[in-house]
């Protein structure tokens, strides 16, 4: 059995670069009881016809090749959740820094895959990917980007994953920032919200592909991006945040009867309901997990599980606890939050209707 190691160490053995392999080896070592356990420790509902596995932010600080345990468990965990699809919503490596150079943006994205990507797939897992702020942002400045290195890296690495990842793409055109999927009967669409801004091309082309004959054939709609379109946490409640187009996106994806929006970025989970639509504000998997609004209580690393079922149309979420590997209690949650800009979104139920 792999020795004991503290807190401390194990933080000292994430910065090393050069150390990376060894503590990859040694985290799998350490989660593999946990993956053994399997569902059967989690209390999770019985599996539906379709499961989705939901993950998000699983980056650790500016440059780093390696993850915090927390993720290397959750990626360890989730082959025995059985799932149909893996879907994340952003930030998997730790970019959005001006300094980091060619080199180390190409080691940090090949760490994502020797620690993240690679696992799931080897478990014949579909991926489905986001852009977030720290892969690839979206910012302008001066009409260009202002991390173009990093958007230019994070293509380069997801287009030699295009073909690989397990998905029937209905338009890759945009691919790896905004593209859609039809999959197991559930249309997904991915926009670029790396930033506050989507350009407003981008969209038009979201309308279009949400009207298009595969997507209204689909049983279900979902759209995923990394910014949210309300804040639910402290410190992330700001202009730059969140979605600077959020009514119009909201009122976008309700004409064309999306179920729900997925998005990251905040580091806390809650499931929410605005106007006719389900937001599934996911929390981080990796460092920085944080309060929601209002509240004090320790924050915690989540991962999330959809199950439907077509015989009665239901969706039920579930959403782990990684640092008490249980079934996190929707209600204990806040009942409803309210943003800076005195936005309500209501707490909905965890098992939804189609």
């Amino acid at each position: 059995m792999a020795p004991s190691l503290t807190r401390r160490q194990v933080l000292g053995l994430g910065g090393l670069a050069l150390g990376g392999a060894a503590f990859s080896t040694w985290r799998q070592a350490q989660a593999a009881p946990l993956a053994a356990a399997g569902a059967a420790g989690l209390g999770l509902p019985p599996r539906g016809d379709r499961r989705l596995v939901l993950i998000s932010d699983l980056n650790a600080s500016y440059g780093s090749t390696s993850y915090i345990p927390e993720v290397g468990q959750g990626i360890t965990l989730i082959p025995s959740l059985r799932p149909d699809l893996v879907m994340c919503a952003g930030d998997m490596v730790a970019g959005q820094k001006a300094s980091l150079g060619t080199t180390q943006l190409q080691a940090m994205w090949a760490g994502f895959d020797r620690q993240v990507l690679r696992p799931l797939r080897r478990a014949g897992l579909p991926f489905v990917p986001a852009m977030g702020n720290h892969d690839a942002s979206s910012s302008l400045v001066g009409g260009r980007y202002a991390f173009e290195r990093e958007r230019q890296e994070a293509s380069r690495y997801w287009r030699r994953q295009q073909g690989d990842l397990g998905l029937t793409f209905a338009d890759a055109s945009g691919f790896p920032f905004f593209y859609s999927v039809l999959q197991g009967g559930l249309f997904l669409l991915v926009l670029d919200a790396s930033s506050a801004q989507i350009h407003a091309e981008q969209l038009r082309w979201a309308e279009r592909s949400l009207k298009s004959a595969g997507a209204r054939r689909a049983r279900r709609r979902l759209v995923m991006g990394h910014l949210p379109l309300l804040g639910v946490s402290q410190g992330r409640d700001t202009a730059g945040n969140v979605l600077a187009q959020s009514l119009e996106l909201r009122q976008l994806l309700e004409r064309a009867d999306v179920e729900a929006y997925i998005s990251g970025h905040q580091h806390a989970y809650y499931p929410g309901r605005l106007g006719q639509l389900d937001l599934i504000q996911l929390g981080a998997l990796g460092s920085g997990p944080r309060r929601l609004l209002g509240q004090s209580g320790a924050p915690f690393q989540t991962l999330t599980v959809l199950d439907y079922d077509w015989s009665n149309g239901l969706r039920r979420d579930s959403t782990v606890n990684m640092r008490t590997r249980q079934l996190l209690d929707p209600g204990q949650l806040p009942p409803r939050l309210s943003d800076s800009r005195g936005r309500t979104q209501m707490r909905r139920s965890t098992s939804t209707g189609g």
